[in-house]
């Protein structure tokens, strides 16, 4: 099939390659012209692990091509994802222009019937909407073009999206005709998993529930191990227990420093922003997010409570992305813990394998490092928060003696409590009986 996917983000240059992958027709699109340079050139515009190998053979073959010329790939392609970004507004909504936009030119432009799919993670009602909005644009030029509305959420984790998009355990596709529901079977035949088919607004849903459910999740351990800490019980041990029940499932239950990211914090705004709106606040999603908001000011004040003030004293950051394996800082918790460190007047020194150049943007000042024990030299402390295996497979043994004071705190329960007490560490966790 010929498929277009408007939007070369992330979302949008994992799905393209992945349906490239199963031989299909697929041509991206963006308007920002030096990411689409790059993506001819088979570079990535983010970081992803094997992704950048895949995508120059499918650009040599032929198979995925990119432009900016959004008019001839709608004219050209049979179905149409839309993958473009939806950002929170200031209200904590999902700010939809990007998607609008791209819907009015679909109206503008298509001749003959379209499938069109919505991709990107949208509030509910949306392809009620965006229907709408293409169906005015045609009207506008006098035709009765028929097309059908496609809801289909991707669910892909950073770092691993290619197989995520590639190894699917479901796809929940929302559509209301028969003839769509055969295009988009036709179009996901050689995956081997679960389809789910079912209404625009359950698949809408659907996304949302989840990723906030997996939210949840996170932020209930975290304040569990709040408790633990306090009456000496080990969250280690309590969530894997925990996790060996197959009601609950081991995955989501790392206490840590809290979660970050693009979906996480901006799905659960939109949602309770969504439920506002109806009336029906969603209290257990509040305590979430506030808990989430929480995590790292009460991880911070151990490191305080640990060392005393802050102020001139050599804090090395270890691990800057929100989580391993990608480039990604958004939400990242290490911001959070760099605005502290800078309020608090403390020397700053941070490694990261791959986000360095993004925090630079916005900590000019901070010195940066090109590895983990540079940032360790003469530190008072070493906050571990993101879990590169750079940084988990650190010497500590001897890190401990270049730095000032043997103080690590490990903001992801990564390291081995034991052994870096034996390596003669003050050594704190999460929720462990170190702290």
């Amino acid at each position: 099939m010929k498929v277009a996917v408007i939007g070369c983000g992330y979302v949008g240059t994992s799905t393209s390659i992945a349906f490239a992958m199963y031989d299909h027709t697929v041509v991206a699109i963006d308007n920002d012209m030096g990411k689409i340079k790059k993506l001819k050139q088979a570079v990535l515009p983010f970081y992803e692990a094997g992704m950048e190998e895949t995508l120059q053979k499918l650009v040599k073959d032929g198979t995925l091509s990119f432009t900016t010329d959004m008019k001839e790939a709608i004219t050209q392609c049979d179905v149409l994802f839309i993958a473009v970004g939806t950002p929170s507004s200031s209200d904590g909504s999902a700010d939809l222009s990007h998607v609008e936009e791209v819907a009015q030119q679909i109206g503008k432009t298509m001749e003959s019937y379209k499938v069109v799919v919505i991709k990107s993670t949208v509030p509910i009602g949306t392809c009620d909407k965006i229907k709408k909005i293409i169906k005015n644009e045609l009207e506008k030029r006098r035709l009765a073009l028929s097309f059908d509305l496609v809801s289909n959420p991707e669910f892909l984790r950073e770092g691993k999206a290619l197989y995520d998009a590639l190894h699917p355990e479901r796809i929940v596709i929302g559509c209301d005709t028969k003839k769509a529901q055969k295009i988009m079977q036709e179009l996901y035949k050689d995956i081997k998993t679960n389809i789910l088919f079912v209404s625009n607004k359950d698949a809408e849903m659907i996304k949302y529930a989840s990723n906030v459910f997996l939210a949840t999740k996170i932020s209930f351990i975290n304040e569990l191990a709040r408790i633990c800490e306090k009456i000496g019980a080990n969250i280690i041990q309590v969530a894997k227990g925990m996790g060996m029940d197959s009601r609950i499932g081991s995955q989501f239950l790392q206490a840590g420093i809290g979660y970050g990211g693009s979906c996480f914090p901006k799905d659960i705004k939109a949602l309770l922003t969504l439920a506002s709106e109806n009336g029906n606040p969603l209290h257990i999603l509040q305590a979430v997010a506030s808990v989430n908001q929480t995590q790292t000011d009460w991880f911070m004040e151990k490191v305080q409570k640990a060392i005393g003030p802050l102020s001139g004293k050599r804090i090395a950051v270890l691990g800057l992305t929100f989580k391993p394996e990608t480039d990604d800082i958004r939400e990242a918790p290490s911001l959070k813990i760099i605005d502290y460190l800078i309020k608090e007047k403390a020397f700053i020194t941070a490694y990261d394998p791959k986000g360095v150049e993004h925090v630079k943007k916005l900590y000019p000042a901070i010195h940066y490092t090109f590895t983990p024990l540079e940032a360790l030299q003469k530190a008072d402390a070493a906050l571990l928060v993101t879990e590169w295996k750079e940084i988990v497979n650190i010497d500590w043994q001897n890190a401990k003696h270049i730095m000032s004071q043997p103080f690590v705190f490990d903001g992801r329960n990564a390291l081995n409590s034991s052994e870096m007490l034996t390596f003669g560490y003050h050594y704190v966790g999460v929720g462990t009986p170190h702290a």
